[in-house]
């Protein structure tokens, strides 16, 4: 073997063992990455979402931290016959699988009642007309109140007694008394009004024949 040959093995020798080297340094990084994306991720970890519904928001954040989730809320609605400050609803939902340190998003029970504000059917609203406005409202309707006037003909709304103007707010819900002719006659403004019951009361799904007490 020459010199020249010599140092021609030797440079080709030390070629190969240095892309043998680089081979294997990529693939112990490449390796080293997908395990710390792997560990980051909580790759193949996952935890069921649990029921917090009807639990205080922070009975719901202790059990969120016991399964290794974080809670938000994220909007609040009203439901009367629930506790203020309840959970109603979770997203993602009760029972469903979500990584570890995933933040769950939660509606609760408003602390306040929402007031709403009285459509414009006084003058202007047929009997069923304003039944119909009313209801979709959001608000509860007593027996009518029947007054001297034309038959049918919404004359006014009454809440607690007291006579409403459109526009007006008041707690969501709240049960009202339309004032109704009774076929009579015009209705007077210096008349003294006489409540007289329908024979059946008009109410929505959720309504009742009597004034709420908490109103």
């Amino acid at each position: 073997m020459t010199i020249r040959e010599f140092f021609s093995f030797k440079t080709n020798k030390f070629f190969w063992l240095n892309i043998a080297a680089m081979i294997v340094i990529v693939a112990v990084m490449v390796f080293g990455v997908l395990k710390w994306i792997d560990a980051y991720t909580h790759h193949g970890e996952s935890v069921l979402v649990p029921d917090v519904k009807g639990m205080s928001v922070e009975e719901a954040t202790k059990m969120f931290r016991n399964h290794g989730l974080v809670c938000s809320v994220s909007d609040t609605r009203y439901v009367k016959d629930k506790a203020a400050g309840i959970v109603l609803e979770l997203k993602p939902g009760a029972g469903e699988k979500v990584k570890e340190g995933r933040t769950v998003y939660l509606t609760v029970n408003t602390l306040d009642v929402p007031l709403r504000m009285i459509p414009d059917v006084a003058d202007n609203s047929s009997l069923r007309q304003a039944q119909a406005k009313l209801l979709s409202a959001g608000f509860k309707l007593n027996q009518v109140q029947l007054v001297n006037g034309e038959k049918d003909w919404v004359y006014g709304v009454k809440y607690q007694g007291r006579q409403l103007t459109a526009g007006e707010k008041i707690p969501m819900g709240a049960s009202l008394t339309l004032m109704v002719g009774d076929g009579a006659g015009s209705m007077e403004k210096d008349s003294t009004d006489v409540a007289v019951d329908t024979e059946t009361p008009v109410t929505s799904e959720s309504s009742s024949t009597q004034e709420d007490n908490w109103f």
